[in-house]
């Protein structure tokens, strides 16, 4: 079995701003927000941090903090689906953009949103159900997004005051946030600055700049440090501001924010801890995907090894598989975690999970032969897999390979309509695909290998 040369990742440096800018791109999924959300709070909190003169250091933390700051954000998804029954990334969307102060914006956003598609003695249950779990709910969710985003930039090796920015990205001045009802001050300044930069970026994004500012000064002294608000009339008046916001380049912009005295060069160990975080996020979706790209991970290693991979090679295989599934951040947990059989619909939209990985992937130079590879996963020998229909020697090894350990690991772990199985009823099944999707010698080889 040939063992193409391609199968390794390009020699040259990377910053590391560069991938974790591309890659916030699946948190913007995550959160139902058009691409490039977390760059343009970037943009626009990096100018606020200007303005207050903050040191180079102090921009560094802050650079990523904003970058970093949906971390967190798929794992409240599968909770949100169950106590709404709607959709978590449009909820998650609309949440943004009202008042959540107001008990009447409140109940007329949950009201559109709870169990949608369903009669209106059941949506009233369920509203009733919701109420009286009252604030509880609310703490649970914002507080899980918050914990596991701070806990992710913790894994990547950032300050605690990265970590804290995220940790507080949902408290108001007024001390009415979330989850710990901090209040004025002791709220972390660059959590402080991230929540106006979001504000500002999604209400531009919906009005354009007139409704952004309109939106912030209403908020002065309730959501927002009086100080910030300020800071941040001063830099509404640069019109390079509302300019990068409108540039669909914005990365690159992004990217020349960076603090040239920080600038941290991605070395294999950088690059494997980027991997792994990201894997966690996708994994935190729903609860019947925990540790699956992990898993495939681990599996792809063990074929490649037995179809004699360099250690090189089995790097970056490692990377693909551990990032193959990040496009199904942008699919609904309404139907990842569905207990029944899907729709003609909702399987169209499963479908364009590989999609999603393509696109996220691509924008990462260092990820250019590993992008088509990780999204190939759903593709089959005899061309009747998605997205891109390939057949036969079409699909390369590298994407045959985790092909088969996605396919064993899907079934043999738990899924939402069914218990694990057992070893030799999943090999059985791979079995059964061999030639028609999936290469043999390669479910050889897993058997080998386990």
């Amino acid at each position: 079995m040939p063992i193409p040369t391609a199968l390794s990742e390009p020699d040259f440096q990377l910053h590391q701003s560069e991938i974790i800018g591309a890659l916030s791109h699946a948190l913007d999924l995550t959160e139902g927000l058009p691409a490039g959300h977390a760059q343009r709070c970037c943009w626009i909190g990096m100018h606020i941090g200007q303005e207050l003169g903050l040191t180079d250091d102090a921009m560094k933390d802050l650079y990523y903090a904003l970058l970093l700051k949906d971390a967190g954000c798929s794992s409240n998804s599968a909770r949100i689906f169950s106590l709404y029954g709607c959709d978590d990334r449009s909820l998650k969307r609309d949440f943004k953009q009202i008042d959540s102060d107001s008990l009447f914006e409140l109940a007329k956003f949950t009201w559109s949103h709870i169990g949608l598609g369903e009669s209106w003695r059941s949506r009233l249950s369920q509203l009733v159900t919701l109420v009286e779990k009252g604030e509880q709910v609310g703490e649970e969710l914002f507080l899980t997004r918050c914990e596991q985003g701070a806990e992710i930039a913790q894994q990547l090796g950032f300050s605690d005051r990265v970590c804290e920015a995220i940790r507080g990205l949902d408290e108001h001045w007024d001390g009415k946030g979330s989850p710990r009802r901090l209040k004025g001050e002791q709220i972390p300044l660059f959590a402080r600055i991230a929540l106006l930069s979001q504000v500002v970026e999604i209400f531009f994004a919906a009005g354009g700049h007139r409704l952004a500012i309109d939106t912030v000064r209403a908020r002065r002294g309730n959501w927002f440090d009086p100080g910030l608000v300020d800071m941040f009339e001063r830099v509404a008046l640069i019109p390079d501001l509302w300019d990068g916001l409108r540039d669909p380049d914005i990365g690159t912009r992004v990217l020349a924010l960076e603090p040239v005295e920080h600038v941290r060069i991605v070395d294999d160990a950088e690059l494997d801890r980027l991997a792994g975080a990201f894997a966690g996020v996708i994994d935190a979706k729903s609860p019947y995907t925990f540790g699956h790209s992990s898993r495939v991970s681990q599996y792809a290693q063990r074929i490649g090894a037995q179809v004699g991979l360099s250690e090189r090679q089995l790097l970056w295989l490692r990377h693909a598989a551990l990032l193959h599934d990040i496009g199904k951040l942008g699919v609904s947990n309404s139907i990842l975690d569905k207990p029944g059989k899907l729709t003609e619909d909702e399987f169209a939209q499963v479908k364009l999970h590989p999609v999603y990985s393509m696109d996220i992937l691509s924008k990462v130079r260092i990820f250019k032969t590993l992008a088509p590879v990780a999204s190939g996963h759903h593709e089959r020998l005899d061309g009747q897999g998605y997205p891109w229909g390939l057949k036969g020697e079409q699909i390369d090894l590298a994407t045959r390979i985790i092909s088969v350990a996605d396919v064993f690991d899907a079934v043999s772990a738990e899924r939402p309509y069914r218990g694990a199985m057992p070893l030799d009823q999943a090999l059985g099944i791979l079995d059964k695909m061999t030639g028609s999707a999936l290469d043999g010698d390669l479910v050889a080889a897993l058997r080998q290998g386990l």
